[in-house]
């Protein structure tokens, strides 16, 4: 471990562990730099919030963090780069605190870091923008190096507002600058932004602009520069050290800067570093010094670490966040950076390629242990070090070799990523792999090992891994397992996973279940406009059941209350009222609708789930309009795709909760509609504009997705396509294709060629569509003509001329009847025109009689079209429905109004009155007329026309009433001198001045034409307007006529030129716009005429009366309901419906495959593959040419050291000749193996043997960190482990634990006298001193250890030198399932072995160890196992199989003491064995004393298997059990 010392300058710095500090340079003081007033510009709803977080991070930060301040000054010997005088801690007088120069307290003493460095409140924190750079402003901290990591996890989480990480991306190596290939520098740029921008990984580097930091700083620019904004900032957390900033003053705000102001200076920065401009955040850690690196390597180690044991959850899953070492370049620092990582667990990514450190290691990696020696390591440093190689001292090469060694010991968290080599293409790519592999290496079950893959997959949202990775043939996942999974991705909206779940295996009607759809829901986005809907259901229950004290919980049935209000109340209830509510439910705060399961995972809610699985009527329904509502694009179409893929279920199950599927969606083209009809209505409500638009392009997307079905059907059968049209949808609440179309306004649905062409059908009833319109007029006046055969009929049955059906058939038909109520309707306006302009009398005559009676049949027929509810919507939504139609409301208001004047009229008083209002009540009845005649192909689009221009002339008349009113004021106080006749006042404002637009212009304006007879001097006369202003003598006019004429021409201007030409202007525009969609409007809305008169009695007034005395009766005599006719709503017989079902999925899969094949042909689409292929092609080419480079750089490297060999062996033999003699056959030098010519691939070769088990060596006993001590053991690599070798440089610490019972255990052992009465090789006293492997060797009074050296003399932690003898009970029994049977793995039986864990610990246990002198039983098993069955167990060990005895690789082993173990199986065979009874019941899992201090210890049952979390040597004993009895392993 390097020291963190000063040293010279110019020394390497390394952005990692083992950074050395700098010479101090000299600060010079810079003012505090004042806020930037760019905030200022902002609008004042803006500021406030921001205010208002800068006040509350003012606060938090200086009461939670701290900075470090020396407060005592002592001259150091060196002086700053300026010359000037400096403190021990590297800061001149000047920046210290006035108490600081003139101390009492520690005057006279050494300058002690601990006792004269204080934490005070930081001065340093907020935003942070670089002079001249148009970056994004950062935030940054100034924090001291004690801050707990837990505080600065909260600033970055809750106050900086920074998302929880998928990931966590520590990026060590070199700190000075270095260079990389271009090619290598831009794939580790891409490959590194791409993984934390898919991930959402946090990525921490040093910070500095230089060196590694500066090339993670740049990728991160490259990726800003050329990403939109939707894809989010990487967030790249810089952390490094306060005192060796350049230029820091400019941060330093005691309330915080927002922004502070940093100039980048590389050129004045001398020893020091300039931060990097494109990192997001920065945490400046600060110990009081200045100068001194790797202040921030403890404090950045301990907050990785902190943020690696957070757990996040998305989705109902829960993982803890993942992380990784990325390493380039790099020095001394850098390896010891790797190599705690690697001790720690932690996957380490070498870049080869990027030079030093990384190099070195990527070129051993791939070979075995044992072949990487000192000289190798010492080759390779000379190679890659060049001139820092003459600093290396042996005993640094000798550590190099032992922390490199142990790296490459644990290859599965060691990933070396090679340019071209081993299918590898992209930095990401290896990063993920490389924590897979890490994953695979944990000591978990299979099941639990892949599930936890798949969750790290899913949270990183990187489908590519999981593919490539996961869902391999080296595991079958079961569909039931990726349920948990399935739900994560829906709700975190990952629509790649939810096609890949599909794929492997996931059947939606098993994975949708009632509690399924509960969970979707619950974990809606609260900004989703759903979310608020259901809350407002939720709140209104709430207030109508007043005695419930607890907020109502979520039922699918408030779902389907919200859903109904967005697709009309002519659909029902998608979801009943479930018929008993004692089933658990997951309860709904009705504050917000977040799942909150508290310490539940998504798995154990479905195991706990499995024993009421209930499916949904219809699960691919329910999946479409969760992902629909919260207008989820991708998501809604891959379902949509996985609609009619499923098997009807059994016809006429009721619905429920908890009943069977009713009936499997196959209704592709009524889910479009519905999608579409859904996202519509959501689409009024929202707020945000971006999601509004894209609701509606949604919308219009899947009504091409059913335009795009039903003409796929109507191609093939138009008569099956037509009924598909009517077919009532139980899936979507008894609603037909075209209710939907139509509810949704889906205009060019309804517009389609065969809808039109089924609407038509309709029109004409059962005549044939090729009758002529004169045909039809000539048989209602005439009807025997209909005997005749003028008339033509669709059905056969009518073809008969004879058939008095044809009379029936004929007047049903809705053209027919549209045309009795023209001429109907014709009479009626006909009738009333004659009666108010010639024989309107006194008292009414027969004739105006005639329109009474007319009318009332009138009123009959609105009052059945308002009370006619054939879907049982209620009288309610009919009268909503009746009167949202505009033609409904003129009916009305025509009959009310003549209604009022026929009151009038009655009245003799008012009889002229009535005339008036009749009159008016006219003009309305003549406007229906527009209506009527919207069925016309040639008048309907031009009505519509008409109605939009209306809305043009709205608005124009308030843009002319404007210049009316202001000129008609004017001229009139201009004129006319108090006028107080309101009736001449509004004619002279109003109506003179709109007839002058026209042309009529007043003629006393100009004083021209002024005479006095024309007008009333003082406004006596009714008949006649005041005069205007004229002088003393009245006959001449007195106002100025200059003014009242440049009035008139600039009114005229104005409104006659330009509000007119704009009036013209709007209308064409209108036109034109509405031109392109009329013919689809008109479309739209000939439905409407069409059912109206298909549902209307065939006798026009005023003989409808008898249909309307005839209906009277039926309803309310008879109680015969009202029903809809089956040529628009029609409910098919189940086989029929299948049947026309499958049928649609057949064409509907067509129409998918169609669309592929269009999108693959379009140019756009070839480019893109074009461009896709010679990429691959290039990086095909390019790994090739690597590879044969690299291929024959191994050979020739082969061949040199034969050369070289063979040279030496020559040699030799000359020598040898030369001596005259043959020379010993022990000293001939052998020639090399010929593998490298034998093996063309010498990395298959390396391979081979890296996959060779084991070194040889004790491993474990040679970790250089001694468990729970500090003391660091002497590097000892593997050739260097025997006694017999030569090993001049070694000397290791001596170390012994003084325990309190010393009784039990040997003396210290720093002093020979008390070791000297110790006898070796014997049992001396109660203590067995001698070895299983026979005699060791006892070497100045202490014992060798007989497997080598380990690097620490003493006893370490272990209670005797010598041997230290152990006993391993190794209990177990066959695995059996539920029904008692063995369970088989691989067709070999599998066991299960009884296992401890003690407190604290990480890993279970064989319940085993050391004995008490005399005693057979270990400590530990005799913690966990009752003292009655003590002797009967001792029985048990005496009776079992001796499976093991001798060394153990024990960590706490040292060169003289060492643990020896004795393992003994004691295996039950039979389950009913009483001996295993006896022992499950005398097992407890407390034992008395541990609990009274809080300690515990469990005992378990688990299953034999290489992956079973026990320590390494239980592995070993295990392996060998299961060997013994042929089981699984």
């Amino acid at each position: 471990m390097e020291s963190l010392d000063r040293r010279r300058p110019g020394a390497e710095q390394e952005e990692g562990f083992g950074m050395e500090a700098r010479r101090a340079t000299d600060l010079g003081m810079v003012p505090n730099l004042r806020r930037s007033n760019s905030s200022l510009s902002k609008s004042r709803r803006l500021l406030c919030p921001f205010l208002e977080k800068q006040e509350n991070l003012s606060s938090w930060i200086p009461e939670n963090i701290k900075k470090k301040e020396c407060v005592y000054f002592v001259e150091s010997s060196k002086l700053s780069d300026a010359g000037k005088v400096v403190c021990e801690c590297g800061y001149t007088h000047e920046q210290h605190l006035e108490t600081a120069i003139k101390p009492h307290t520690f005057q006279g003493k050494e300058w002690d870091p601990k006792k004269h460095v204080h934490e005070m409140p930081t001065d340093a924190f907020g935003d942070i923008v670089f002079t001249g750079l148009s970056q994004k402003a950062g935030k940054y901290v100034r924090v001291s190096q004690d801050t707990p990591s837990s505080v600065i996890y909260q600033l970055m989480t809750q106050h900086w507002g920074l998302d929880v990480p998928n990931l966590l991306i520590s990026v060590t190596g070199g700190a000075k600058n270095f260079n990389m290939k271009l090619r290598l520098k831009s794939i580790f740029r891409r490959g590194l932004v791409k993984v934390a921008q898919t991930t959402g990984a946090w990525i921490i580097t040093g910070g500095s602009h230089t060196g590694v930091m500066k090339q993670v700083g740049e990728a991160v620019r490259d990726f800003s520069l050329s990403s939109s904004c939707k894809e989010g900032d990487v967030i790249t957390i810089g952390v490094a050290t306060w005192g060796t900033i350049h230029n820091r003053e400019g941060l330093v705000h005691p309330t915080g800067g927002f922004p502070a102001e940093y100039m980048l200076d590389e050129e004045g920065q001398g020893n020091l570093t300039c931060l990097d401009p494109n990192h997001s955040h920065f945490i400046l850690v600060d110990d009081g010094t200045h100068g001194q690196y790797g202040v921030e390597i403890p404090l950045r180690t301990k907050l990785e670490k902190f943020i690696s044991e957070q757990t996040k959850e998305r989705g109902g899953v829960a993982i803890k966040i993942p992380i990784v070492c990325v390493v380039l370049e790099g020095g001394p620092g850098t390896l010891h950076t790797i190599y705690n990582a690697i001790t720690n667990g932690t996957p380490c990514v070498i870049v080869e390629g990027s030079g030093r450190v990384a190099d070195v290691i990527a070129q051993v990696a791939a070979l075995p242990v044992s072949e990487i020696t000192i000289s190798l390591i010492q080759q390779k440093l000379s190679m890659f070090f060049q001139e820092m190689f003459e600093t290396f001292t042996e005993s640094r090469i000798v550590e190099w070799t032992k922390k490199i060694q142990d790296i490459v010991r644990r290859r599965q968290l060691l990933t070396v990523f090679r340019e071209g080599k081993d299918g590898q293409q992209d930095v990401d790519v290896a990063i993920l792999q490389a924590l897979l592999k890490a994953s695979r290496s944990q000591d978990q079950s299979g099941h639990e090992n892949w599930d936890h893959q798949l969750k790290l997959a899913v949270a990183w949202n990187r489908v590519d891994i999981a593919r490539s990775e996961i869902f391999t043939d080296e595991w079958q996942w079961k569909p039931a397992d990726l349920h948990p999974m399935m739900t994560a991705a829906l709700i975190s909206n990952k629509p790649e996973f939810v096609r890949l779940f599909l794929e492997n295996g996931v059947r939606l009607k098993e994975f949708v279940t009632w509690d399924t759809l509960l969970c979707l829901y619950e974990n809606l986005e609260p900004s989703c406009l759903f979310h608020s809907k259901l809350q407002k259901v939720l709140a209104e229950e709430h207030e109508r059941v007043a005695y419930a004290s607890a907020a109502p919980r979520l039922h699918m049935h408030h779902v389907a209350q919200v859903l109904r209000e967005l697709l009309g109340d002519s659909t029902q209830l998608l979801y009943p009222r479930p018929r008993y509510s004692d089933r658990p439910r997951l309860s709904l705060p009705m504050a917000h609708i977040k799942l909150n399961v508290q310490g539940v995972s998504l798995r154990s809610f479905y195991k706990r789930s499995t024993d009421h699985v209930t499916f949904t009527i219809d699960p691919v329904r329910d999946l479409l309009i969760w992902a629909i509502i919260q207008n989820r694009r991708e998501l809604a179409g891959i379902i949509w795709a996985q609609l009619s893929r499923y098997r009807v279920g059994k016809p006429g199950d009721a619905p429920g909760p908890h009943s069977a599927p009713v009936s499997q969606s196959q209704d592709c083209i009524a889910a479009a509609l519905a999608c579409s009809k859904i996202l519509k209505e959501l689409s009024k409500e929202e707020e945000d504009t971006d999601s509004s638009e894209e609701m509606l392009a949604l919308a219009d997307e899947f009504e091409h997705r059913a335009i795009g079905v039903f003409t796929e059907c109507y191609r093939k059968d138009e008569e099956r396509a037509q009924k598909l049209l009517v077919r009532v949808s139980e899936a979507w609440g008894k609603a037909t294709c075209l209710q939907l179309a139509l509810e949704a306004k889906d205009m060019k649905f309804v517009s389609h060629g065969g809808i039109q062409a089924f609407l038509t059908k309709v029109w004409w009833g059962q005549l044939c569509v090729d009758n002529s319109l004169w045909q039809i007029i000539l048989c209602m006046l005439a009807f025997p003509l209909l005997f005749t055969g003028l008339i033509s009929f669709r059905e056969k049955r009518l073809q008969p001329l004879c058939r008095p059906a044809r009379v029936r058939a004929f007047f049903n038909a809705p053209v027919v009847i549209f045309h009795l109520n023209i001429l109907s309707y014709f009479a009626f306006l006909c009738l009333f025109a004659y009666v108010l302009m010639v024989d309107f009398q006194p008292s009414p005559s027969w004739c105006e009689y005639l329109i009474y009676l007319w009318l009332f049949s009138l009123v009959c027929e609105e009052t059945r079209q308002l009370f006619y509810d054939p879907d049982g919507c209620g009288l309610k939504k009919m009268a909503s429905l009746y009167f949202s139609d505009f033609w409904n409301k003129l009916d009305v208001g025509a009959i009310l109004l003549f209604i009022v004047g026929l009151t009038c009229r009655l009245i003799p008083v008012t009889l002229y009155p009535g005339r008036i209002i009749l009159s008016l009540d006219f003009i309305m009845f003549c406007l229906r007329l527009m209506h009527i005649f919207t069925i016309s192909k040639t008048l309907g689009p031009k009505i519509i026309i008409v109605k939009r221009m209306m809305k043009d002339v709205f608005f124009f008349l308030f843009l002319l009433a404007v210049w009316v009113v202001s000129f008609g004021v004017a001229k009139q106080a201009i004129l006319i001198h108090n006028e107080s006749r309101v009736d001449w006042i509004f004619r002279g404002v109003v109506y003179h001045s709109y007839l002058t637009i026209f042309g009529q212009i007043p003629t006393y304006i100009d004083g021209v034409n002024f005479s006095m007879d024309q007008c009333s001097p003082n406004g006596t006369d009714p008949y006649k307007p005041k005069c205007p202003e004229s002088d003393w003598t009245g006959q001449t006019p007195a106002f100025p006529e200059w003014l009242t004429v440049t009035l008139l021409c600039l009114y005229l201007l104005f409104a006659n030129i330009l509000l007119l030409n704009l009036l013209i202007a709007m209308f064409n525009y209108t036109f034109q716009e509405v031109q392109e969609h009329t013919d689809q409007i008109w479309k739209f809305q000939r439905h409407d005429l069409i059912e109206e008169y298909h549902g209307r009695p065939p006798a026009p007034p005023p003989f409808i009366l008898l249909s309307h005395l005839q209906l009277l009766i039926k309803r309310i005599v008879l109680k015969i309901p009202a029903k809809r006719h089956k040529q628009l709503k029609n409910k098919l017989e189940k086989n029929e419906e299948a049947a026309l079902l499958s049928w649609e999925l057949y064409l509907k899969e067509n129409y998918l495959q169609n669309q592929q094949h269009q999108h693959k042909q379009r140019p756009e689409q070839k480019i893109h593959d074009i461009s896709e292929k010679v990429d691959t092609m290039v990086g095909l080419l390019d790994m090739d040419r690597v590879k044969r480079s690299g291929s024959m750089e191994q050979r020739l490297v082969s061949l040199e050291e034969q050369v070289a060999q063979t040279a030496r062996a020559l040699q030799w033999i000359v020598t040898t000749l030369k001596d005259s003699g043959l020379g010993s056959e022990a000293g001939v030098l052998t020639l090399a193996s010929q593998r490298a010519f034998d093996e063309p691939d010498a990395e298959l070769s390396i391979r081979r043997k890296a996959e060779e088990p084991g070194d040889g060596y004790h491993v474990n006993a040679r970790h250089l960190l001694y468990p729970n001590a500090r003391i660091m053991r002497f590097p000892v690599p593997n050739e260097k482990v025997p006694w017999e070798a030569e090993f001049l440089i070694y000397d290791p610490p001596f170390y012994t634990v003084e325990k309190k019972d010393v009784a039990l255990t040997d003396p210290v052992g720093d002093t020979a006298e008390p070791l000297s009465k110790i006898s070796y090789n014997v049992v001396d006293g109660p203590t067995d001193r001698r070895s299983f492997h026979g005699a060791y060797v006892v070497q100045y009074g202490l014992p060798l250890n007989p497997m080598g050296r380990t690097g620490l003399r003493g006893r370490g932690s272990l209670s005797w030198f010598g041997p230290n003898h152990t006993l391993q009970p190794v209990v177990t029994r066959w695995k059996r399932n539920q029904g008692g049977a063995i369970c088989r793995k691989s067709v070999r039986k599998m066991l299960e072995v009884l296992v401890m864990k003690l407190p604290h610990s990480e890993h279970w246990a064989l319940p085993g160890g050391s004995r008490e002198p005399g005693e057979m039983l270990p400590r530990k098993l005799k913690r966990v196992l009752r003292q009655d069955f003590w002797v009967p167990f001792e029985t048990l060990l005496v009776q079992g199989t001796e499976v093991y005895k001798g060394y153990v690789d024990d960590p706490r082993n040292t060169d003289n003491a060492w643990i020896e173990t004795v393992a003994v199986s004691i295996h039950f065979q039979g389950q009913n064995d009483v001996e295993l009874k006896r022992l499950e019941e005398n097992l407890h899992t407390h034992d008395p004393k541990a609990s009274s201090c809080g300690l515990q210890t469990s005992t378990e049952w688990q299953v034999v298997d290489r992956r079973i979390p026990v320590y390494a040597n239980h592995k070993t004993i295990l392996q060998k059990v299961a060997s013994l009895f042929g089981a699984h392993f």
